[in-house]
């Protein structure tokens, strides 16, 4: 590629990281006005220099999904954050559902159904 092209790929890139940066920063300090300083899953509370550990995650996963009442945001740590991300992950490698989502059961056969008549006919 010649030097012409990689400078004007390089300045993409780096306005496209710029863009990313600002948009992150307006969300990020209207949600930590909105919302007090607790991780919504685990409950931690932060303060000071370690609000920085608090992370502001998309509910429906669209960082352009942002609005003014911040109800597609909610506050985690770092760790709970990185969990929620993860459980997607691995059930997208697994095929399956995730926590809350719609999915049939694995079995219909239910053991003891009916269990309760045939007792009750025994007595």
């Amino acid at each position: 590629m010649s030097k012409k092209k990689v400078a004007k790929q390089d300045r993409i890139i780096a306005k496209a990281w710029r863009d990313l940066e600002l948009r992150e920063k307006t969300y990020r300090e209207r949600a930590l006005k909105l919302f007090s300083w607790i991780c919504a899953r685990c409950g931690r509370e932060f303060a000071g220099k370690r609000v920085r550990e608090l992370t502001i995650h998309h509910k429906d996963h669209n960082h352009d999904n942002n609005p003014p009442d911040g109800s597609n945001w909610e506050l985690l740590c770092l760790y709970c954050h990185d969990n929620e991300h993860s459980r997607d992950q691995v059930a997208e490698w697994y095929g399956e559902v995730t926590p809350g989502g719609e999915q049939e059961p694995p079995s219909t056969h239910r053991p003891f159904a009916g269990l309760d008549a045939l007792l009750k006919n025994k007595k």
